[in-house]
């Protein structure tokens, strides 16, 4: 009977390093938190360290479809991947923003005309542009007010509509496309306004 037992702990030993459960991640999670901390401020998290750190939790926790083998460098490629996520939503937000910015001082700007007749053709070019807006439906249009005008992190509104990132960026990206349709419209316009001008 000794011998069995023997043989049953040899074998396991001989198995190779022990894997964890969710709760064997959890303990290791706890133990190395501050190490963590540390990794994601090392990596540009700043002020956000902490709420990615409880992102990271439960991303890796919910994560699971089984048990892992080295538990520790599982937290820090989850640590790492949601850097990487995060830098890349970061470069989109950006990108956005100059194409917003591009599309309302192009639509601000596309006049030489007297500063009178350019505010009354702006403030025509935003009612335009909240048309369009309008025209896209009531969720995609308050998405879009709540990031860009009351400056709402897209992780807030998600929580707010009750959907994901990924859905809150792509009504993001239609308003986008849509208001830079209407630019390309609006200077179309204006191009052969001053073709006719031009003609005897």
């Amino acid at each position: 009977m000794k011998g069995h037992a023997r043989d049953r702990r040899e074998r396991s030993a001989s198995a190779g390093p022990a894997r964890m459960n969710t709760g064997g991640l959890e303990a290791i999670y706890l133990a190395h938190r501050p190490e963590l901390l540390r990794f994601l401020r090392a990596r540009g998290a700043g002020d956000a360290a902490e709420d990615l750190l409880q992102e990271l939790w439960l991303k890796a926790s919910t994560g699971l479809s089984g048990p892992i083998q080295d538990p520790l460098s599982y937290l820090y490629r989850a640590a790492n991947n949601l850097m990487i996520d995060r830098a890349r939503a970061e470069a989109s937000a950006a990108k956005r923003g100059r194409d917003w910015t591009d599309v309302t001082t192009g639509l601000s700007e596309a006049s030489d005309a007297p500063s009178a007749e350019r505010a009354l053709l702006a403030r025509e070019q935003l009612i335009e542009a909240q048309r369009t807006l309008a025209a896209l439906g009531d969720r995609t249009e308050e998405i879009f007010r709540r990031f860009r005008v009351d400056g709402v992190p897209q992780k807030r509104i998600a929580a707010e509509q009750g959907i994901s990132i990924n859905t809150v960026e792509k009504h993001l990206q239609r308003a986008y496309r849509a208001l830079v349709a209407l630019r390309r419209r609006t200077e179309a316009a204006e191009s052969g306004a001053e073709i006719e001008g031009l003609q005897p």
